[in-house]
C-alpha cells in the first residue's frame, strides 16, 4: 500500500505515517543510534506512541532488535516486521522491510544487496548506511564496506544530520582496509562534528592498534574516557583496547585490572561483552599471564549459549572460555554441536564446515597441549576464513594462538618457517588477507 500522505526526515527522505512531533522523536533515537550511545529505544518510543503508523520508526526498532549478537534478542525484531507488512509504505520503506526479512532469514547477502540498491536510490538514507556497514562488518566484506561508504559520500555534506556518523563509517572501512592514515584523518573529521561519536572514538582505537601505537592509544583512550564511557554502547569494547594497549607493553597485571573492574564487573550476559571478555583472558594467557578462577565464571556464562547456531565469531570465542576453564565437557558439547550444524543450509552452516569447527578444533588442541595438531589446523584454514567478521584486532586471536602453539614446540624456528610457507599459499590481492594475516602497512 503506497501512503497517502509523506513527511521526509532531516535529510530528505519521505517517510510515511509520521506527526511532526514523532519525527522529532524518531530522529533523536536515529542521533543516538548513529553515535553508538545507549538510550535509542527509551527515545524512540514516544515516536512509536504518537504515531502508531510510522513506518521507518518500526523500521529503526526492528533494526535495533537485529543489530545483537545475540539470537533471542535478533528474533523479538519478528513481531514487529509483521506490523510492518500491514502499514502503507514507500518503496523505499519496502526496501527496508524486505532487507529486515532477509536478515531474519539468515541471508545476508540478499539484505546487503537489498539495502545496496536502496542506497544507490537514495545515498542519504543514513540507516539503511549504517545497517549494511554492520552486516558487512559481520560478514568480513571489507572491500564493499569501504566502497559502499565512499559511494555515497558525494552526496552529503557536513551540514546534514548524520554526517558525522558516515564519515566515522569511512574512517573504519578505511581502517579494516589497511589505510591507517586516511582512518584517523577521517575519525578525527567525525569527532569535530560530534565530539560524543562513540564509534570514531572506536576508530581511533583501531588505529593506534593496528599501527602498534600503544602508549598512544592508552593516552587518547584516558584523554576521552569521560566520553566513549558515558551511556556508550562500545564502553566495555573500549576497555577491552585499552586492556589490549597495556598487553602491547607487556603491563599483565594492569590489562588484569582492566578486565576485573571494567570488562567483566558486572559479570554481563551480553553476548559481545562475553566475546571481549573471552578474547581478553585468552591474550593474557598468551602473553604468560594467569587468569585463574576467572575462567570458570566465564565459561559458564557461555555455557547457555553452546546451540545458539547464529554466528561463527560467537562459537569460537564461547570455544575460548571452555577450553580457558578446562572445561572438556563443554567443549565437546560444543564441538558436537557444531558437528551437526555444518551440514546446515545456513550462513552459519557454511561458515561452521569452514571455518568454526576446524578453529574450534585447533583451540581445543591447543588447550590440550596437542600442538601439532592445532597448528596444522590453524594454518589450514581457508584464505576466506575472515567472513567469520569481526575486525583485525579481533581476529588476531588466532594468529596470537598460532604463534604460540609454535613458540611451544621443541624447534620453534623451523616450524615458524613452514607455518609461515603454509599460511601464505593463498595470495592475497586485496589488504583483507584471511583470518591469520594482518593488512600491510
Amino acid at each position: 500500500m503506497e501512503p497517502t500522505n509523506c513527511l521526509s526526515d532531516f535529510r530528505g527522505c519521505e517517510i510515511s505515517g509520521a506527526t511532526p512531533g514523532a519525527l522529532d522523536a524518531f530522529e533523536h533515537a536515529l542521533a543516538t543510534f548513529q553515535s553508538w550511545r545507549n538510550g535509542s529505544d527509551g527515545y524512540l518510543a514516544p515516536a512509536l506512541q504518537d504515531a502508531p503508523s510510522f513506518v521507518m520508526a518500526h523500521v529503526l526498532q526492528a533494526y535495533l532488535y537485529l543489530a545483537s549478537r545475540d539470537p533471542v534478542r535478533v528474533r523479538r525484531a519478528r513481531p514487529v516486521l509483521a506490523r510492518l507488512w500491514q502499514m502503507p509504505a514507500n518503496a523505499r520503506e519496502r526496501l527496508h522491510l524486505s532487507a529486515i526479512a532477509a536478515i531474519l532469514a539468515d541471508d545476508y547477502e540478499h539484505a546487503k544487496a537489498l539495502l545496496g540498491g536502496l542506497l544507490t536510490r537514495e545515498p542519504r538514507d543514513v540507516l539503511a548506511l549504517q545497517v549494511a556497514h554492520n552486516l558487512d562488518y559481520l560478514t568480513g566484506d571489507v572491500a564493499r564496506m569501504s566502497d559502499r561508504v565512499a559511494g555515497v559520500l558525494p552526496a552529503w555534506s557536513s551540514d546534514m544530520a548524520g554526517y558525522h556518523a558516515v564519515l566515522a563509517m569511512h574512517a573504519f572501512a578505511l581502517e579494516e582496509g589497511g589505510q591507517f592514515a586516511r582512518a584517523e584523518e577521517f575519525a578525527k573529521q567525525a569527532l569535530k562534528l560530534n565530539p560524543f561519536d562513540a564509534r570514531a572514538h572506536h576508530v581511533m582505537a583501531h588505529v593506534f592498534e593496528m599501527t602498534e601505537r600503544a602508549d598512544a592509544g592508552v593516552q587518547w583512550m584516558q584523554e576521552h574516557i569521560e566520553i566513549w564511557t558515558a551511556d556508550t554502547v562500545v564502553a566495555t569494547h573500549c576497555w577491552w583496547h585499552l586492556a589490549l594497549f597495556h598487553l602491547a607493553e607487556g603491563r599483565i597485571e594492569r590489562a588484569l585490572a582492566v578486565y576485573d573492574t571494567r570488562v567483566r564487573a558486572g559479570r554481563s550476559d551480553e553476548v559481545a561483552d562475553m566475546i571481549d571478555a573471552a578474547a581478553l583472558l585468552w591474550r593474557i594467557e598468551l602473553k604468560g599471564g594467569h587468569a585463574g578462577a576467572r575462567w570458570s565464571e566465564l565459561a559458564s556464562a557461555w555455557a547457555p549459549h553452546i546451540a545458539d547456531a547464529f554466528c561463527t565469531f560467537n562459537d569460537l570465542h564461547a570455544m575460548i572460555a571452555f577450553v580457558g576453564a578446562r572445561r572438556w565437557d563443554l567443549a565437546q558439547r560444543m564441538e558436537r554441536e557444531l558437528a551437526q550444524r555444518q551440514s546446515s543450509c545456513t550462513r552459519h552452516g557454511d561458515t561452521t564446515r569452514l571455518i568454526g569447527l576446524p578453529a574450534c578444533r585447533a583451540l581445543t588442541a591447543f588447550g590440550r597441549g596437542e600442538y601439532t595438531t592445532a597448528i596444522g589446523l590453524l594454518v589450514s584454514l581457508p584464505a576466506l576464513a575472515h567472513r567469520i567478521g569481526g575486525s583485525h584486532a579481533q581476529r588476531d586471536v588466532l594468529q596470537l594462538t598460532l604463534r604460540r602453539a609454535l613458540e611451544c614446540m621443541s624447534r620453534p624456528v623451523s616450524r615458524l618457517r613452514t607455518a609461515v610457507r603454509l599460511s601464505t599459499r593463498h595470495p592475497a590481492t586485496t589488504p583483507d588477507r584471511g583470518i591469520l594475516r594482518r593488512p600491510s602497512l
